[in-house]
């Protein structure tokens, strides 16, 4: 089969989870597609603008990351590498099993002279610390969730999930000072499995060095400095979501703390590589299992994560767009 005929197979069968997910939701959650209609079109300008520029605070974060994780020598730009995380960040979103992510060390080199190892290495650390950040700050609004009344499940459950993510967090922040370690582990798996014996795994384990060296240098004058721009990314990505749970109308007993960990179990499965077509129907399954665990009904948790996750898909299509205009000026000049 062709490459092309695979990644047709592969949207396609993205688009189908994604509406079986989606329609075992609305059966489950006894939910009426008309209020839930109503309910999506009643978020108010003023919300939505919040919302939106708090999308806009998060991309430059995130640019802003990915520039300090870079050698200061081979520092792009600020306004190429933001036009560049903004087509990336669509990418990453439309393209199921986030096979978008390597689109970033492509759209570097094309817009910023960036060599395909620094932005590899930039990408790989950025995620390291993406899951150490959410950890730790999932690990600290799960622990005082439980003391309050608005925690359905035992007590002991947000304890144990609260120390599993304290050391998750703290295991990611090691990998994320080492990352070059990475490289020893899929070299390690490589050969295992016997792929130095195949040209193409030959030719993969010659170039390893490049990007080992490129990992361990990825922010070595500013590790700090990512992880505090981690933390900054994830606090604002808490309040757009935040913002837009209450926007829709879900109950005054959800407080701030509550939506960030109902909003958290839609953000992981954003994380893992099993999200569908833009997320549809996994995200919404996070985000319902999510406010379910705090209180919140299946059919008022569907339509307020149905309702937010239409203004992300907005936000992240005007930036994408926005982002591939940028950089092909940037590429003409």
């Amino acid at each position: 089969m062709s490459e092309a005929p695979s990644r047709r197979t592969r949207l396609a069968l993205s688009i189908l989870v994604a509406l079986v997910v989606l329609a075992v939701l609305y059966g489950l959650g006894g939910a009426d597609w008309r209020e839930m209609a109503q309910r999506v079109a009643s978020l108010s300008p003023r919300t939505f603008a919040l919302a939106l520029a708090l999308h806009a605070a998060i991309y430059l974060a995130r640019a802003e990351r990915f520039r300090v994780l870079m050698p200061v020598a081979e520092r792009p730009r600020r306004g190429p590498l933001l036009a560049v995380t903004s087509a990336h960040n669509l990418a990453v979103y439309a393209l199921p099993a986030k096979t978008g992510e390597a689109t970033l060390p492509v759209y570097l080199s094309a817009a910023c002279g960036t060599r395909a190892a620094v932005g590899i290495a930039s990408l790989v650390i950025s995620r390291v610390l993406d899951l150490a950040s959410l950890s730790a700050i999932m690990a600290g609004v799960t622990l005082a969730l439980a003391a309050r009344p608005t925690w359905e499940a035992p007590v002991w459950t947000a304890v144990a999930l609260s120390a599993g993510l304290a050391v998750a967090s703290l295991a990611c922040f090691a990998l994320a000072v080492r990352g070059d370690r990475l490289v020893d582990l899929l070299e390690a798996l490589a050969r295992a499995a016997g792929l130095e014996r195949t040209a193409r795994g030959e030719a993969l384990l010659r170039r390893t060095h490049e990007l080992r060296e490129a990992l361990r240098l990825a922010g070595a004058s500013a590790r700090l400095q990512a992880a505090a721009l981690s933390f900054v990314v994830w606090f604002l990505i808490f309040a757009f979501y935040v913002v837009l749970a209450r926007g829709f109308g879900l109950p005054d007993s959800i407080g701030p703390l509550e939506a960030s960990f109902g909003a958290s179990l839609a953000v992981a499965m954003n994380l893992l590589p099993i999200n569908s077509f833009a997320g549809l129907g996994t995200q919404e399954a996070g985000w319902v299992f999510g406010f379910g665990l705090v209180g919140v009904a299946a059919d008022d948790a569907l339509a307020s994560g149905v309702g937010a996750h239409l203004v992300q898909i907005f936000d992240t299509l005007l930036f994408g767009l926005v982002g591939h205009f940028a950089m092909a000026l940037v590429r003409r000049k």
